[in-house]
């Protein structure tokens, strides 16, 4: 069964102007539609923002704002399962490898090129494994917020890794069957949120049926060796190991669940021998939420160097 969200849901959005786009991609229980923004020249060099959990393309919108406006092309799709894209009723219809398929056939079905690719949380690893799969369309990298997780230990990986923190996180919600979308994406940031900035992240969500992939995401974290992700994830980690394009680091001040995976990124990747490398001031896990413009700073920066 599949579940698409009342396109009411998303009207009045604020700060969000722009017309989404949907491709058809094929699964078992019938075609999925996957929403995307896609905003400035058509052939202009691409910035392929990623979402992760539990919000959507909304989050970038002052990103886009300054991409387009420095005549770049803004491509932002929402995760099947999350913002106007499709939901599957189950959560067993969801796994780690379907992410990085349809982000895959998304990107070469829209026949994107020379991508600067930034990803948040979930963006991270989809986007990196996706990269990993078709390294030729892509011509740079941000990561802020993020994690490859491999169950390695330092300095290939992170020390403790899941902790305390993330596995709460996934313990919790693998026995939930519902979640406080908006209420989610506030309690990691460090500035509150206004009512109709959390409106807009509860927006996808009529009710709970609709949240089977935001339940199910925290599940697909491979905390354990003989997790589905954790073989892919060092075989991405080799690839990356042989990435020396621009591969830049742009964590928050205010993210510990995240915090340690920058080193690993900056210390394993030869792209990340560079001195642009920031961490951005004032902002919590969604670092595209609370600080867009600094985030489009760096983005802006890299996407001139690739």
């Amino acid at each position: 069964m599949i579940l698409r969200t009342p396109e009411q849901r998303f009207a009045a959005l604020p700060d969000f102007p722009y017309s989404p786009h949907y491709l058809s991609l094929s699964h078992p229980t019938g075609d999925l539609r996957m929403a995307y923004i896609d905003e400035g020249p058509s052939d202009a060099p691409v910035v392929l923002m990623l979402h992760g959990e539990p919000s959507w393309s909304f989050a970038y919108r002052h990103v886009i704002e300054a991409v387009v406006a420095s005549g770049y092309r803004a491509v932002a799709p929402d995760h099947i399962g999350f913002g106007r894209s499709d939901k599957l009723a189950q959560r067993s219809d969801y796994s780690y490898a379907a992410f990085v398929q349809w982000l895959t056939q998304f990107v070469t079905e829209l026949d994107l090129k020379d991508i600067l690719l930034v990803c948040q949380d979930w963006g991270g690893p989809i986007g990196l494994s996706t990269l990993a799969a078709c390294q030729e369309r892509f011509s740079a990298v941000v990561v802020a917020n993020t994690l490859l997780p491999n169950c390695e230990a330092p300095p290939a990986g992170v020390a403790d890794w899941p902790g305390d923190t993330i596995t709460a996180w996934v313990d919790m919600t693998a026995n939930a069957d519902d979640l406080p979308v908006a209420e989610i994406v506030a309690g990691v940031c460090v500035n509150p949120l206004s009512a109709e900035i959390k409106a807009a992240y509860d927006a996808p969500f009529p009710d709970a049926s609709y949240k089977t992939g935001v339940l199910e995401f925290p599940s697909l974290i491979p905390i354990r060796e003989d997790m589905p992700g954790c073989a892919e994830n060092r075989r991405v980690w080799q690839v990356l190991e042989t990435w020396h394009k621009p591969f830049v680091t742009a964590f928050s001040d205010s993210d510990p669940s995240t915090a340690n995976w920058a080193e690993v990124f900056r210390k394993r990747i030869p792209g990340a021998n560079n001195s642009l490398h920031t961490t951005i001031k004032g902002a919590g896990h969604f670092v595209q939420e609370e600080q867009g413009a600094a985030l489009a700073k760096v983005v802006l920066s890299v996407r001139e160097l690739a």
